[in-house]
């Protein structure tokens, strides 16, 4: 009965909307989920001045997501039409006379399988439909509104079919809005590395970093998100200077277009919890085009520490340290070709104290391979000389470094450069203010990408526990885990749990830590147990920037990592998870103040099944990792 209610209320939540003055009803048209959880509709309306505007709402169970918001875009192409002899174009918004077409439906349902990530197999299920219109003005002026309505959430873009003439296109904004029920607040940081805030939706500094999730006051979470972003200027998230409670997007810099092509998708998740979001972050991947790497048997992920002597002697115990700890890579920072921070360095020339043949050739005879930094300039400069040249002296992959970030320009620079690198079975690390939206689908030789304040800044646990629920939602994160270094801000155990809590195929671990740091501390086994890619990927519980409990499967084991804020708590953490009639060795390892040991970190062996509830008592910035594997 209560479903039956939903659903009628949802209807006449629509009705309503669209009874409004001046819906052109040809145009309406309602896109469900799958499970007809979520409702979006989208439709024209005409004002008093004859001017036309599109709009969209979304609900959910029949409750507000996205109140009536305006779907536009506009576009200057006139030095265009002027060189071309057409006809230029005179409306003061570009979508102002947009004539509606028709509307065609789909629907999908399948399963892929990627090469690595949170889950072995990921199901692709929506419906679709496509909006399609013409400028009254000029017909050879095409526009599809592109909307996919998927369980997790809603996907919308603008599509322009190719132009009969040929006039190039130049978007110069877009302003697609999102307006929210009164009373939500945006997690929000300012930049890609920032710290984060929870705020209402007026008086922002600046626009906003995406993924950026939403409380709503109805107890719904959204979450706003980009995918796709390949060809085009990066988007963050402003609040409208004329509406109310409404966020908009707000492009970088001007897109410069030839027809046919489409926008990034603009993302609307949807959640009854925050940690329901994380496992559903898999719309982002859904929404990219499928692996184009033909021959991908040289990608593998694995656990990577980083060399900072920059010498052959450091290199090869570096090497012995990765043996030991089952790492397998290292990594070898900037300056090991000289200062990396100008146009006059060389990055084929070794300068630092190493001989990088006799380095490769060690770690090749011990099973790890070599990844190197290159800054902007010289991989601007050289990408065509060096990729080549570190295939052959058997490079495994390279770390970009200080990549520019947000303009056309330097988005449609960074995917060709990926390619580049795959042509040359090269893996790559992007580091800085840049953000994954999905690209790891179509070029899996991108591994991971910073984006994310991690341990170069040394956060505090309530930060920590924040970014689960927002950088980690669009994607792998290359956080750089410490564990030895004094500047550290939680305990032991919380960097150990890292490890499970944080996604990344390529996971840096022992950041600043050097291998004589090292005293073989009993609980780095959890370390040197676990994977970076997983078959199955549950978060157990969790409340934004305080806690989370994320369990993760790789073939029969799993590892669970437990981390809280700045605050201490006891939770409860259930292993219902676990098939049943099958008992484990749960290995826990857990703060304990009371050892004498540098690290405190003790360890406890018990026996566990399906109906085992553990404790984990954590101290403030505390944390606890937990290894389950079959009872043999």
């Amino acid at each position: 009965m209560k479903k039956i209610l939903a659903i009628i209320f949802t209807l006449v939540f629509a009705h309503t909307l669209l009874a409004q003055k001046g819906i052109i009803d040809s145009t309406r048209t309602t896109i469900t989920s799958p499970d007809r959880n979520i409702l979006c509709t989208v439709y024209q309306k005409i004002d008093e001045k004859g001017k036309k505007a599109i709009f969209y709402t979304v609900s959910y169970k029949g409750k507000a997501v996205i109140l009536e918001s305006e779907l536009d875009i506009q576009l200057d192409n006139h030095l265009s039409e002027l060189a071309m002899a057409l006809k230029v174009d005179k409306t003061e918004k570009w979508c102002e006379d947009l004539q509606f077409v028709g509307i065609k439906t789909s629907q999908k349902d399948t399963t892929w399988k990627p090469l690595y990530g949170e889950r072995s197999l990921i199901r692709d299920h929506y419906q679709a439909v496509n909006l399609a219109f013409k400028k009254a003005s000029n017909a050879d002026y095409t526009l599809e509104i592109q909307v996919r309505a998927y369980d997790a959430g809603v996907a919308i873009r603008y599509y322009f079919p190719e132009n009969p003439k040929g006039s190039y296109y130049q978007i110069t904004a877009e302003n697609t809005e999102f307006a929210l029920p009164s009373g939500t607040t945006a997690f929000y940081t300012q930049w890609a590395q920032g710290k984060y805030a929870e705020l209402p939706l007026e008086n922002w500094v600046d626009a906003g970093e995406r993924p950026m999730p939403l409380r709503l006051s109805n107890g719904l979470w959204a979450c706003l998100a980009e995918a796709q972003m390949v060809d085009y200027a990066r988007a963050k998230f402003i609040i409208s200077k004329t509406k109310k409670n409404t966020i908009q997007t707000a492009l970088y810099g001007g897109v410069d277009g030839i027809t046919y092509f489409g926008t990034p998708w603009r993302v609307i998740m949807i959640a009854e919890s925050e940690g329901k979001l994380i496992e559903n972050n898999d719309i982002i991947l859904n929404l990219n085009t499928p692996n184009k790497i033909a021959n991908t048997d040289w990608i593998k992920p694995g656990k990577i520490i980083r060399e900072m002597t920059l010498t052959t002697e450091g290199a090869k115990a570096a090497i012995d340290f990765a043996v030991k700890r089952n790492l397998q890579y290292v990594l070898f920072d900037w300056k090991w070709y000289g200062p990396a921070l100008t146009w006059d360095t060389d990055a084929t020339q070794v300068k630092a104290k190493m001989d990088m043949a006799e380095i490769v050739a060690y770690g090749k005879e011990r099973g790890v391979g070599i990844w190197l930094y290159v800054n902007l300039q010289s991989l601007y400069k050289q990408a065509d000389e060096i990729f080549p040249l570190y295939k052959k002296w058997g490079i495994k992959g390279v770390k970009f470094g200080f990549v520019q970030a947000g303009s056309h320009r330097w988005t449609t620079w960074v995917e060709e450069a990926i390619k580049k690198c795959a042509d040359n079975q090269l893996m790559v690390n992007v580091h800085d203010d840049w953000r994954p939206t999905g690209e790891m689908r179509t070029y899996p030789n991108l591994m991971t990408a910073e984006g994310v304040r991690g341990n170069e800044e040394m956060p505090d646990a309530t930060h920590n526990v924040t970014l689960p629920f927002t950088r980690y939602i669009g994607g792998a994160a290359d956080y750089t885990i410490c564990y030895f270094d004094k500047r550290i801000k939680t305990t032991h155990a919380h960097q150990l749990a890292m490890a499970a809590v944080y996604y990344s195929p390529l996971q840096t671990l022992f950041w600043y830590d050097q291998p004589k740091a090292s005293n073989d501390e009993p609980e780095l086994e959890f370390w040197n147990k676990i994977p970076t890619t997983w078959d199955e990927t549950r978060v157990i519980q969790g409340e934004i920037s305080k806690y989370i409990t994320t369990a993760r499967r790789n073939g029969k084991d799993w590892f669970v990592g437990t981390l809280t804020s700045n605050e201490g708590r006891t939770l409860k953490i259930k292993l219902d998870f676990l098939p049943k009639g099958i008992k484990y060795t749960a290995n826990i390892y857990a703060d304990d103040s009371t050892l004498t040991s540098t690290t405190k970190v003790g360890i406890q062996r018990i026996t566990v099944d399906s109906a085992t509830v553990l404790d984990a008592k954590l101290l403030p910035s505390g944390g606890q990792a937990i290894w389950l594997t079959p009872l043999k």
